[in-house]
C-alpha cells in the first residue's frame, strides 16, 4: 500500500488496511492462480475507500482445482491486535456462483442481532461483498464459467479472539472478518462504535426495547450490587455516550438509560457526550457552576479547580455541608441535556455513583427506567 497517513493530534500516524481487505486481496490473488496456472507474488486491490493497496502474497500454492494463498494484516500504527496476523483464502471450482465460508480461525455467528445471521461465518456483509467484487473480474479475465467456492481462514484466529470482545457478542471460535472502508486509520473511533451498535442490535434482536448503557469495569461493579438483573444485558459504550445515544435512537429503542461513575458522568452536566478526557474535561467546571446555584460557599467552590478526581472535589464539597444540592442540581442539568441530543423524543436517564463516598446521583426519570428495565430483563 503507499503510504497513508492521519494526523492524531500532533503525532503522524500510518493508515493500515482491514481484515476485509486481506481477504479480498488473497482471493483475488487465489483466483488468479487457480485460473491462470502461474504464481502471483503481489495483488492490487481497490478499497471501498476508494484507497488502492497493493500486498505481498505469502505461501501461493496451485493446482488445476484449488488454490491458496495470505495476506500478513498491517494494520500501520493503529494498536490493532490482529496486525501482522495471517489472513488465508483457498479457492475451489464449484459449477456456479460464488460462495464464501470462514475456515480455521474465523467465528461463527451464534446469537441474532450480528451482521450476519445465527450459524454463518463471521465474515462482514462489507468484506463479502469486497471478495466476490476482486474475484469477479478475475473470473471474467479468463472467461471462466463456473462458480468458486472461497473459504477465508486466519491459523491464529482462535487465540486472538479470546482476547477480543467477540466472545460477549456472541461470536464464537475465531475473529470477525471485518471492515467498512478497507482502510485501518490509526485512534479511529469507527472501530468501537461499530462494536457498540452491533452489540445494541443484538439486544434488540432479542426483544429488548429499553437500553442500558454501561461505561466500563466501575458500572459493571455497580450492576452487580444494585441491578444484577441486568448483568449480561447492557451495552457497553464507554467514552462514547453520545454515539450510543444517536444509535439507540436509529435502532427503535424506547428509553435509555446510562449508568456510570460520576467520575466520567459529571461531563453531562455541561452537554459533553464523549467523555475522553482528550476530547473534552469540565468536570470541575460543572461542579463549580452546581455549587454556584446550589449556594455553595465561594471559598469552598475556589478549591475544586485544583483537584484531580471528581471524589477529591466531593470531598471539598462535604465540607460545605450541602452536597445532596449540588447533586441535585447536576442531576437536572443533566438530564436537560440528555433530553436535547434525543430531542424529546423518548425517556432517558442517567444513574451516577462514587463508589468511594457512598454516593447515588440519579436523573429524575432514572428510577422510572430503572423500574422499566427491571420488568422487562426480568421477563
Amino acid at each position: 500500500m503507499s503510504e497513508l497517513y492521519r494526523y492524531y493530534g500532533a503525532q503522524k500516524l500510518r493508515c493500515g488496511y482491514t481484515t476485509g481487505s486481506c481477504a479480498a486481496a488473497a482471493a483475488k490473488a487465489a483466483a488468479q492462480m487457480l485460473l491462470s496456472g502461474q504464481v502471483v507474488r503481489t495483488v492490487n486491490l481497490l478499497t471501498p475507500k476508494g484507497i488502492p493497496i497493493q500486498s505481498d502474497i505469502l505461501f501461493p500454492q496451485y493446482s488445476d482445482t484449488a488454490a491458496s494463498c495470505a495476506i500478513r494484516k498491517d494494520s500501520g500504527d493503529d494498536p490493532d491486535i490482529t496486525n501482522g496476523m495471517l489472513i488465508f483464502a483457498a479457492v475451489r471450482r464449484i459449477s456456479s456462483d460464488i460462495r464464501i465460508i470462514g475456515g480455521t480461525g474465523i467465528g461463527t455467528v451464534t446469537r441474532p442481532g450480528l451482521d450476519q445471521p445465527v450459524g454463518a461465518s463471521a465474515i462482514n456483509s462489507v468484506p463479502r461483498q469486497m471478495i466476490a467484487d476482486a474475484v469477479r473480474p478475475v473470473m471474467e479475465a479468463y472467461q471462466y464459467g463456473g462458480g468458486l467456492l472461497i473459504e477465508i481462514s486466519a491459523p491464529e484466529g482462535t487465540e486472538i479472539a479470546k482476547k477480543t470482545y467477540n466472545p460477549h457478542m456472541g461470536i464464537e471460535g475465531g475473529i470477525s472478518i471485518l471492515g467498512t472502508t478497507g482502510i485501518v486509520e490509526p485512534m479511529s473511533h469507527a472501530a468501537l462504535i461499530d462494536t457498540i451498535r452491533a452489540e445494541a442490535n443484538m439486544r434488540y434482536a432479542e426483544g429488548y426495547r429499553h437500553l442500558l448503557l454501561t461505561l466500563g469495569n466501575y458500572s459493571r461493579s455497580f450492576l452487580q450490587n444494585e441491578m444484577p438483573f441486568a448483568l449480561g444485558k447492557s451495552v457497553k459504550c464507554s467514552n462514547f455516550i453520545g454515539d450510543a445515544i444517536d444509535i439507540a435512537l436509529s435502532l427503535g429503542f424506547r428509553s435509555v438509560l446510562i449508568i456510570g461513575h460520576l467520575g466520567k458522568l459529571v461531563k453531562l452536566g455541561a452537554g459533553i457526550f464523549n467523555t475522553h478526557s482528550m476530547h473534552a474535561d469540565g468536570r470541575m467546571e460543572v461542579l463549580m457552576s452546581c455549587g454556584i446555584l446550589a449556594g455553595t460557599d465561594s471559598r469552598i467552590l475556589k478549591q475544586l479547580p485544583n483537584c484531580a478526581t471528581v471524589d477529591a472535589a466531593i470531598d471539598i464539597l462535604n465540607t460545605g455541608g450541602n452536597t445532596d444540592a449540588v447533586m441535585n442540581i447536576l442531576a437536572q442539568r443533566s438530564e436537560e441535556y440528555l433530553n436535547r441530543r434525543v430531542q424529546n423524543s423518548i425517556p432517558i436517564a442517567a444513574v451516577m455513583f462514587s463508589d468511594k463516598h457512598s454516593l447515588i446521583v440519579k436523573t429524575p426519570s432514572a428510577d422510572m427506567l430503572i423500574h422499566q428495565i427491571s420488568e422487562e430483563y426480568h421477563g
